[in-house]
């Protein structure tokens, strides 16, 4: 398993932001002993001022660095809070349709991607291109923290 070592000394961004959680928009949406749920923060590695509103991120707290390298309790948490982040966009922000990935090239620190689709967004930005449609729910950090209080009292 991954132990984290440089990366848990400072190098890591998601395990900064789940020792300083103002890095993350509205705080936490969920946090356990295990995982962490946030919202993307236009702070984050590669990100601009403003971020696709609902783009969450289920991530455990222990550095790991892909879904391999988790305990079994710790996957349970992810799906559970994947699952349940999910049904909070669809419930409380509208998505039609979430989106759940996991990519890991930029950051070497396990994180789900829950993207979420809205209704109205064409098909050719389905997928991998739902944050780029132009006419996508867009914001900065008090527009995210505001969605991040939405979710977090619907969960």
């Amino acid at each position: 398993m991954t132990g984290g070592g440089d990366q848990r000394a400072g190098g890591c961004f998601v395990c900064r932001k789940h020792r300083d959680s103002a890095l993350m928009p509205g705080g936490p949406v969920h946090e356990d002993e295990l995982v962490v749920v946030s919202h993307l923060s236009p702070r984050a590695p590669g990100q601009s001022d403003e971020v696709y509103l609902g783009h969450l991120l289920v991530e455990p707290r222990r550095h790991a660095a892909g879904l391999a390298d988790l305990t079994d309790e710790e996957a349970g948490h992810v799906g559970r809070w994947s699952s349940a982040a999910a049904r909070a966009l669809r419930d409380v922000a509208g998505a039609e349709h979430v989106y759940a990935a996991v990519i890991g090239d930029q950051v070497p620190h396990l994180h789900v991607h829950l993207l979420p689709r809205y209704p109205g967004t064409p098909r050719h930005y389905w997928w991998t291109r739902v944050d780029e449609w132009p006419e996508a729910p867009r914001g900065g950090e008090e527009a995210a923290g505001q969605l991040v209080e939405r979710l977090r009292a619907g969960l």
